[in-house]
């Protein structure tokens, strides 16, 4: 029983797991009307956050940072069913943001040159891919409302609307497929999209020498024992 409960030798796996669940929920909200599409992919976020709020409780100091962002985020999603305020999208994806950048933080600490390697780690990696992906989405979906022609392939709407669509885009970025079908107008956006491609091969290359000198050290603690 006690293997099952989240631990240091398992957390990544839940985590990955939560962020692939939300990606895919995403997409598959789209076939919903808009309301309930909102509705659901808040409610992923939500479990989301908690899974890696849970995840990531060995690391007690991103820990109460980003429970607070939870429960403003919480807030702030009831509370714009019954009150309408101008650019509270624009927070609510802002505190997005803040709880993926602290994850991914706190996972990189964990995952990137720090000992020995394992499943757990190489999977905690995964998360990262992931967490960067969705970060430069969000940061898509604060130029988009800013600026309704900043991309063109996709409509200026809500962001629960076109959060697929972005998280696409944005993975198609970090890959550097650069599909086409979605390309940014403004200045602003292209320099985001071009900072991502570069974020997306240094990504590749710091992980790599991260588990191959970690390996090589524990091959070599092996050895001497």
């Amino acid at each position: 029983m006690n293997q099952r409960r989240i631990n240091k030798q398992n957390n990544f796996y839940y985590m990955t797991g939560a962020l692939v669940v939300l990606l895919l929920s995403a997409s598959l909200a789209k076939s919903l009307m808009g309301g309930m599409l909102e509705s659901l992919l808040e409610g992923v976020i939500a479990i989301t956050f908690l899974v890696c709020v849970i995840s990531l409780g060995v690391d007690k100091s991103w820990k109460r940072f980003m429970q607070v962002l939870i429960v403003i985020w919480l807030l702030t999603a009831i509370s714009k069913r019954f009150v309408t305020i101008p650019h509270l999208d624009l927070f609510m994806l802002g505190l997005m943001f803040a709880f993926f950048w602290g994850t991914f933080s706190s996972i990189a600490k964990q995952v990137l040159f720090s000992g020995a390697v394992s499943g757990n780690q190489v999977v905690g990696s995964i998360a990262l891919f992931l967490l960067l992906g969705l970060m430069w989405a969000l940061v898509y979906l604060l130029i988009l409302a800013l600026s309704p022609n900043a991309f063109s392939g996709i409509e200026h709407s809500a962001w629960g609307q076109n959060f697929s669509q972005m998280a696409y885009f944005s993975f198609v970025t970090l890959t550097t497929l650069g599909y086409g079908d979605i390309s940014p107008n403004t200045p602003f956006a292209q320099v985001a999209v071009y900072m991502e491609a570069i974020a997306g091969v240094f990504y590749m290359a710091i992980v790599v020498a991260s588990l191959v000198s970690a390996g090589l050290a524990q091959k070599s603690t092996q050895q001497e024992g």
